[in-house]
């Protein structure tokens, strides 16, 4: 037990990719960790919606590996049978002139993977040995004696025992304008870089058909209008058979319409997909992602890591804008802690 007292010991904000891969790499380095979520659950952008005997994929819609240590990890996730490649057929369309659809001619050494049975699931594949607390809004860091404490939403469980836990150390895996107010009382020129590297909203919608979609691709580029992205959710691996398409609309549109209501993105998403040689679906839906994707994603940076505070920041925002640059950021973060030891 003195042994187990002595280890510092680390609080991780944000359950994503980046998150829970800074909290297990930190693990396997001897670290105790917590990780707090707001949400219920693991994975933050790479999610998926569940229905009836249908899923959709409406985050992050497949990603590659180039970085030898993140392949390294594709192959761990690929023998637990949470990943896989998906190879599809992809086209590209003018949304003026849709019928000229064509193959997408930079493919052809591209891999593609995705989690299987479900994008989220290397996620939670990762997180089942960490100590998760979800649901659990982080309002304030307090800094003293050069230790950490939380402060949380009023409607957190056991509130007062977890306000109560001192870190060595915190690491914020969340997008820049949600740790921002977090870290400017105390780190004035991470609050700065946060300042600047804004995120771009994202509106995703959902499709449900009863019968297949007569189009000649499973995923596509859409060059103009309000779409950017289509995509055959059931054609990925693992996947129910039920007709599912997923649309993401471009960063323009999405921030013109961002106060829109779901139903509203979810009818104008529709409306252009139908326009492409889409058809009416059974059911639609959409999901806001406020903050999808970052503007200026910083190429090399890594992370963000004071050692005098012990307080860092991580995230596909300051490593490319991927899931590959996500894992790396994470792991980069918890290289860097290791320092207190």
């Amino acid at each position: 037990m003195s042994c187990l007292l002595n280890t510092p010991h680390i609080a991780v904000i944000g359950a994503g990719l980046a998150g829970v891969s800074c909290a297990s790499q930190l693990e396997q380095l001897g670290m105790r960790v917590t990780v707090f979520d707001k949400s219920r659950g693991t994975g933050g952008r790479m999610s998926t919606r569940r229905g009836d005997q249908w899923q959709a994929d409406h985050g992050a819609q497949y990603f590659t590996a180039r970085d030898p240590l993140f392949s390294k990890e594709l192959l761990r996730w690929q023998q637990a049978g949470v990943a896989s490649a998906w190879q599809p057929a992809v086209a590209v369309l003018d949304a003026q002139n849709p019928d000229a659809a064509r193959r997408h001619d930079n493919d052809s050494g591209t891999v593609r993977f995705v989690g299987v049975p479900r994008m989220s699931s290397p996620v939670r594949w990762l997180a089942d040995e960490l100590q998760l607390t979800l649901s659990a809004r982080v309002n304030a860091l307090i800094r003293r004696e050069n230790r950490w404490r939380l402060c949380f939403d009023d409607s957190v469980e056991d509130r007062a025992r977890l306000e109560n836990i001192d870190f060595d150390a915190v690491a914020l895996a969340i997008p820049p304008e949600q740790a921002v107010a977090l870290i400017r009382p105390h780190a004035a020129a991470f609050a700065a870089q946060c300042d600047t590297r804004a995120m771009r909203p994202c509106w995703a919608a959902m499709l449900r058909f009863d019968a297949r979609v007569a189009l000649p691709f499973d995923a596509a580029f859409i060059n103009d209008g309000p779409l950017r992205w289509i995509a055959r959710d059931n054609h990925k691996p693992g996947r129910p058979s039920q007709e599912t398409w997923v649309l993401h609309a471009t960063a323009a549109w999405s921030e013109q319409h961002l106060e829109s209501s779901a139903d509203e993105a979810s009818q104008a998403l529709t409306d252009a997909f139908k326009a492409l040689g889409g058809t009416t679906p059974t059911t639609a839906t959409a999901h806001r992602w406020r903050y999808a994707e970052p503007t200026t994603p910083a190429q090399s940076q890594g992370c963000l890591w004071d050692a005098a505070l012990n307080l860092g920041l991580c995230g596909d925002w300051l490593s490319a804008g991927r899931v590959e640059g996500a894992w790396l950021s994470g792991r980069a973060l918890a290289r860097s802690i290791t320092s207190l030891e």
